[in-house]
Protein backbone atom coordinates (compact mmCIF):
# COMPACT_ATOMS: atom_id res chain seq x y z
CA UNK A 1 0.00 0.00 0.00
CA UNK A 2 1.55 3.29 -1.54
CA UNK A 3 -1.29 5.64 0.46
CA UNK A 4 -0.82 6.34 3.70
CA UNK A 5 -3.24 5.24 5.83
CA UNK A 6 -3.56 5.87 9.47
CA UNK A 7 -5.62 3.82 11.66
CA UNK A 8 -8.21 5.52 14.66
CA UNK A 9 -10.38 4.46 16.92
CA UNK A 10 -14.14 5.20 16.13
CA UNK A 11 -15.45 7.43 18.37
CA UNK A 12 -19.02 8.44 19.29
CA UNK A 13 -18.71 11.99 17.65
CA UNK A 14 -17.88 10.11 14.61
CA UNK A 15 -20.65 8.25 13.70
CA UNK A 16 -21.49 9.95 10.45
CA UNK A 17 -18.55 7.82 9.52
CA UNK A 18 -20.33 4.67 10.42
CA UNK A 19 -23.25 6.14 8.76
CA UNK A 20 -21.60 6.32 5.56
CA UNK A 21 -19.72 3.18 5.94
CA UNK A 22 -22.97 0.78 6.49
CA UNK A 23 -23.56 1.92 2.29
CA UNK A 24 -20.64 -0.30 1.86
CA UNK A 25 -20.71 -2.36 4.12
CA UNK A 26 -24.16 -3.56 3.45
CA UNK A 27 -23.56 -3.45 -0.34
CA UNK A 28 -25.99 -0.76 -0.67
CA UNK A 29 -23.84 1.21 -3.70
CA UNK A 30 -24.01 -2.67 -5.76
CA UNK A 31 -27.57 -3.57 -5.12
CA UNK A 32 -28.65 0.33 -5.73
CA UNK A 33 -30.89 0.15 -2.34
CA UNK A 34 -30.71 3.05 0.71
CA UNK A 35 -30.54 3.09 3.97
CA UNK A 36 -34.41 4.27 4.54
CA UNK A 37 -35.42 1.44 2.04
CA UNK A 38 -33.73 -1.51 4.69
CA UNK A 39 -35.29 -0.31 8.46
CA UNK A 40 -33.14 -3.26 9.99
CA UNK A 41 -29.53 -2.38 8.85
CA UNK A 42 -30.80 0.56 11.53
CA UNK A 43 -29.01 -1.73 14.41
CA UNK A 44 -25.71 -1.37 13.21
CA UNK A 45 -25.95 2.50 13.51
CA UNK A 46 -27.91 3.80 15.45
CA UNK A 47 -26.50 5.29 18.46
CA UNK A 48 -23.29 4.37 18.31
CA UNK A 49 -20.39 4.62 20.76
CA UNK A 50 -23.35 5.53 23.32
CA UNK A 51 -22.40 2.21 25.15
CA UNK A 52 -18.94 1.03 26.02
CA UNK A 53 -20.15 -2.11 24.31
CA UNK A 54 -19.82 -0.24 20.93
CA UNK A 55 -16.44 -0.87 19.65
CA UNK A 56 -14.23 0.10 15.66
CA UNK A 57 -11.63 1.33 14.30
CA UNK A 58 -11.79 3.71 10.97
CA UNK A 59 -9.03 3.95 8.39
CA UNK A 60 -8.02 7.65 7.15
CA UNK A 61 -6.17 7.18 3.81
CA UNK A 62 -4.14 10.13 2.39
CA UNK A 63 -6.57 12.11 4.83
CA UNK A 64 -10.33 10.72 3.64
CA UNK A 65 -11.81 7.83 5.07
CA UNK A 66 -11.05 4.73 3.33
CA UNK A 67 -13.12 2.37 5.51
CA UNK A 68 -14.19 0.94 9.14
CA UNK A 69 -14.76 -1.93 10.94
CA UNK A 70 -16.78 -1.74 14.22
CA UNK A 71 -18.83 -4.03 16.21
CA UNK A 72 -22.68 -3.38 18.15
CA UNK A 73 -23.52 -5.73 20.96
CA UNK A 74 -27.34 -6.67 19.70
CA UNK A 75 -30.30 -7.83 21.68
CA UNK A 76 -32.14 -10.97 20.02
CA UNK A 77 -35.20 -8.59 19.55
CA UNK A 78 -32.77 -6.41 16.53
CA UNK A 79 -33.28 -9.30 14.22
CA UNK A 80 -30.15 -9.41 12.78
CA UNK A 81 -29.28 -12.10 10.62
CA UNK A 82 -25.97 -12.57 12.34
CA UNK A 83 -26.88 -12.45 15.96
CA UNK A 84 -25.29 -15.72 17.77
CA UNK A 85 -26.16 -14.66 21.27
CA UNK A 86 -26.18 -11.23 24.06
CA UNK A 87 -22.64 -11.44 24.61
CA UNK A 88 -21.57 -12.06 21.34
CA UNK A 89 -21.39 -8.62 18.80
CA UNK A 90 -21.86 -8.16 15.76
CA UNK A 91 -19.16 -7.25 13.49
CA UNK A 92 -19.89 -4.69 10.29
CA UNK A 93 -16.80 -2.90 7.66
CA UNK A 94 -16.19 -1.24 5.03
CA UNK A 95 -13.95 -0.12 2.92
CA UNK A 96 -14.49 1.68 -0.39
CA UNK A 97 -14.76 0.06 -3.41
CA UNK A 98 -11.46 2.12 -4.75
CA UNK A 99 -9.07 0.98 -1.92
CA UNK A 100 -10.04 -2.37 -2.15
CA UNK A 101 -7.51 -5.33 -2.28
CA UNK A 102 -4.74 -2.52 -0.70
CA UNK A 103 -4.39 -3.62 2.21
CA UNK A 104 -6.86 -1.39 4.10
CA UNK A 105 -9.21 -3.80 5.50
CA UNK A 106 -6.00 -5.98 6.34
CA UNK A 107 -4.52 -3.09 8.35
CA UNK A 108 -8.25 -1.97 10.15
CA UNK A 109 -8.55 -6.00 10.78
CA UNK A 110 -5.63 -6.74 12.24
CA UNK A 111 -5.70 -3.55 14.97
CA UNK A 112 -9.65 -4.07 15.50
CA UNK A 113 -9.44 -7.73 16.67
CA UNK A 114 -6.55 -7.00 19.03
CA UNK A 115 -8.86 -4.21 20.42
CA UNK A 116 -11.68 -6.19 20.72
CA UNK A 117 -9.71 -9.06 22.18
CA UNK A 118 -9.45 -6.87 25.34
CA UNK A 119 -13.32 -6.83 25.31
CA UNK A 120 -14.74 -9.96 23.46
CA UNK A 121 -14.74 -13.20 24.07
CA UNK A 122 -16.08 -13.75 20.31
CA UNK A 123 -17.63 -11.86 17.71
CA UNK A 124 -19.91 -12.80 14.38
CA UNK A 125 -20.14 -11.19 11.37
CA UNK A 126 -22.24 -12.56 8.50
CA UNK A 127 -20.91 -12.69 4.88
CA UNK A 128 -22.65 -13.80 1.47
CA UNK A 129 -21.53 -17.12 0.98
CA UNK A 130 -20.20 -16.81 -2.52
CA UNK A 131 -18.26 -13.87 -2.11
CA UNK A 132 -14.31 -13.46 -1.37
CA UNK A 133 -14.99 -12.15 1.71
CA UNK A 134 -15.30 -15.63 2.90
CA UNK A 135 -11.46 -16.43 2.35
CA UNK A 136 -10.62 -13.04 3.56
CA UNK A 137 -12.37 -13.76 7.29
CA UNK A 138 -11.47 -16.59 7.25
CA UNK A 139 -7.78 -15.43 7.08
CA UNK A 140 -8.05 -14.04 10.59
CA UNK A 141 -9.56 -17.21 12.15
CA UNK A 142 -13.22 -17.21 11.57
CA UNK A 143 -15.05 -20.16 11.11
CA UNK A 144 -18.54 -20.65 9.38
CA UNK A 145 -21.17 -21.71 12.12
CA UNK A 146 -22.72 -24.99 10.59
CA UNK A 147 -26.63 -23.88 9.67
CA UNK A 148 -26.39 -20.35 10.34
CA UNK A 149 -27.20 -20.08 6.31
CA UNK A 150 -29.73 -17.10 5.65
CA UNK A 151 -30.97 -14.80 3.51
CA UNK A 152 -29.67 -11.30 3.12
CA UNK A 153 -32.35 -8.58 3.45
CA UNK A 154 -30.68 -6.22 1.48
CA UNK A 155 -30.96 -8.81 -1.27
CA UNK A 156 -31.70 -12.12 -0.80
CA UNK A 157 -28.53 -12.95 -1.61
CA UNK A 158 -27.44 -16.86 1.08
CA UNK A 159 -25.20 -15.47 3.97
CA UNK A 160 -23.01 -17.52 6.44
CA UNK A 161 -22.38 -16.30 10.02
CA UNK A 162 -18.47 -16.71 10.80
CA UNK A 163 -17.61 -16.75 14.39
CA UNK A 164 -13.99 -15.88 15.42
CA UNK A 165 -12.85 -16.38 19.13
CA UNK A 166 -10.68 -14.28 20.72
CA UNK A 167 -7.69 -14.75 22.63
CA UNK A 168 -7.13 -12.11 25.69
CA UNK A 169 -3.29 -10.48 24.43
CA UNK A 170 -1.82 -7.18 25.44
CA UNK A 171 -3.33 -4.46 22.96
CA UNK A 172 -0.46 -3.31 20.85
CA UNK A 173 -1.02 0.09 18.95
CA UNK A 174 0.83 1.64 15.95
CA UNK A 175 4.13 3.36 17.33
CA UNK A 176 4.88 5.64 14.59
CA UNK A 177 3.54 8.86 15.27
CA UNK A 178 1.61 7.54 17.86
CA UNK A 179 -0.88 10.26 19.39
CA UNK A 180 -3.14 8.62 22.38
CA UNK A 181 -5.66 11.35 21.75
CA UNK A 182 -5.97 9.93 18.60
CA UNK A 183 -7.23 6.68 20.61
CA UNK A 184 -9.51 8.16 22.73
CA UNK A 185 -13.06 9.54 23.19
Amino acid sequence: MNKQTILYFLRSSEKKIVSDMIHYAYRLDETGKTKDELPSLGVYEEFYGLTTKDLGVYALVDKSVGGAIWTRLLKKEDDSSAFVDEKTPVLSMAVIPSLRNQGVGTLMMNQFLQEAAAVYEQISTHVLIDSKAIKFYEKFGFEKLEGSEEKSCVDGSQLAIMIKKLEKKEVVRPSDGYDASYWMD
